[in-house]
């Protein structure tokens, strides 16, 4: 039994699906396609840069989504492996709208859309470098929230992502965020501040909540073609309207990847598919359980393996 995982934001390169681009008239459609749904020439920046806007939030989203569905439809057309016959979908933060989409719950169209204006809603919730992000490493997550509440008076932090065993990702505002990052050194607990200019997955993003609270319940959700983990709950569900809503709570509330990829392999998963730019998916399931298969699609090359 196998599931299908889509990445989230960090994973982004300039030139990712160039070869997919190339070689398949129908990718090549997709990405005209969303040039002209975003009315903005996003094929051009995936493939060209520059780095910087790439990377901005607004641009992030929709970029990676249509580089996963690109590859995912050319899974689907080119081998023989049947992908919806996955047990679990999954996808963290942003990727979870590629796995909804993927799996047949929101049209491409209608995601593009939707991780545009989710991007931009993100993006401004919080005044740019007024909120940040850091990753905190080796440690269990009851220790890190032990610090977070006995420093309460001190600075304020939230748990925005449980990523694998030994890395967690706090967000805040940029001040709590320093002051927490003294006391991770007093204590001698490894942390990288991440590259973000916003405190993702936290309260402090609830503008973005209203914004997408009125986006997705004007949206039309469909049946799931496939059992859809959500990221704040890391339960599978395939009732479209309990999916809108955990989507509308899953811009605010943590991303529970390490439960979701446990409670897969609970239900029956002893292989992973991670189809989309980068392999940070994998590497983060190889850090909960060494005991499952990886395979990550992202060239070429990979999809001959898949061929095989």
């Amino acid at each position: 039994m196998f599931s299908v995982l889509f990445p989230g934001q960090g994973s982004q390169t300039v030139g990712m699906a160039k070869e997919f681009y190339n070689n398949f008239e129908f990718v090549k459609n997709l990405f005209h396609e969303a040039d002209e749904e975003l009315n903005f020439p996003i094929s051009k920046l995936i493939f060209d840069g520059p780095k910087e806007l790439l990377d901005l939030t607004e641009n992030t989203q929709p970029a990676i989504f249509l580089v996963s569905y690109s590859i995912f439809n050319v899974i689907k057309k080119e081998t023989k492996l049947d992908i919806n016959d996955a047990k679990f979908f999954a996808g963290h933060s942003l990727g979870e709208y590629s796995a909804l989409s993927c799996s047949g719950v929101i049209s491409f169209k209608e995601t593009l859309k939707l991780l545009k204006i989710r991007g931009n809603a993100m993006q401004n919730a919080v005044p740019k470098n007024e909120g940040g992000m850091v990753a905190v490493l080796g440690e269990e997550i009851k220790n890190i929230n032990e610090i977070i509440q006995n420093n309460k008076n001190e600075y304020n932090c939230f748990l925005a992502n449980d990523n694998s065993n030994g890395q967690v990702v706090i967000s805040g505002k940029t001040e709590d965020i320093d002051k927490f990052i003294i006391e991770l050194k007093k204590l001698k607990i490894k942390n990288i501040k991440l590259p973000v200019s916003a405190p993702f997955h936290c309260p402090l993003m609830s503008p973005a909540t209203r914004i997408m609270r009125e986006e997705l319940n004007k949206t039309n959700f469909s049946n799931p073609n496939n059992m859809i983990v959500s990221n704040v709950t890391a339960e599978p569900s395939n009732n479209p309207l309990y999916i809108r809503n955990l989507l509308i709570e899953q811009i605010e509330k943590p991303v529970r990847w390490r439960e979701s990829i446990i409670n897969m392999i609970n239900l029956g998963s002893e292989k992973f598919i991670e189809i989309g730019p980068g392999k940070v998916l994998s590497g983060l399931v190889k850090r909960i359980d060494r005991n499952v298969e990886l395979i990550q699609v992202n060239n070429i090359e990979d999809l001959n393996y898949l061929k095989n």
